[in-house]
């Protein structure tokens, strides 16, 4: 099989994005409706990008390369090494955007990345039972389901059950040197 060029390509979330970022999530409420919920103003936004600062949670924009626009975010949330070497994983499309795979493809280079330059073993999936597109997105990647978490989220005023889905990196893998020899 011969591989594509990606689409797209992963940018590192900066302040700097904010104005866009906050503009294409309120473009995007219908789309992201019960499902989650992301900043809409500059102060929600800096309050949120508080949570990238010590390194555990990366947060990436998915860019199209062909016209630069922001097609997706994408976290790697929750970094843990030592025996667990794994991560959780958050995203959501924009709606201007949506239903081209722009996100099927961001996600692919976000476990690209994770198993290659950060050396991640497992990363994982919490989506709602009804969040079909989101599941939809996991089985395609390869993510396997591994159960029901009751009350996982709080999410619009209520605590929501999540499936929980993952994903190993292939094989051959390279350790991060925090996994322990024995």
């Amino acid at each position: 099989m011969i591989k594509t060029p990606s689409r797209v390509e992963l940018h590192p979330l900066t302040l700097s994005d904010q104005d866009e970022f906050c503009g294409l999530v309120r473009a995007s409420a219908a789309l992201h409706g019960p499902w989650m919920q992301l900043p809409t103003t500059a102060q929600e936004f800096r309050a949120w990008m508080r949570r990238f600062d010590d390194g555990t949670n990366l947060g990436f924009l998915i860019r199209v390369r062909e016209t630069g626009e922001a097609a997706g975010t994408v976290n790697i949330n929750s970094i843990i090494r030592g025996r667990y070497q794994g991560a959780s994983l958050g995203y959501a499309a924009f709606a201007p955007s949506a239903g081209r795979g722009y996100m099927t493809e961001g996600i692919a280079a976000t476990l690209q990345y994770a198993f290659t330059d950060l050396r991640l073993h497992r990363l994982e999936a919490s989506i709602q039972p009804g969040n079909e597109p989101s599941l939809a997105l996991v089985r395609r990647l390869g993510f396997r389901y591994e159960g029901i978490s009751p009350a996982y989220l709080y999410i619009g005023g209520d605590w929501r059950d999540h499936e929980r889905w993952s994903v190993t990196a292939p094989a051959p893998w390279t350790p991060d040197p925090s996994l322990p020899e024995v």
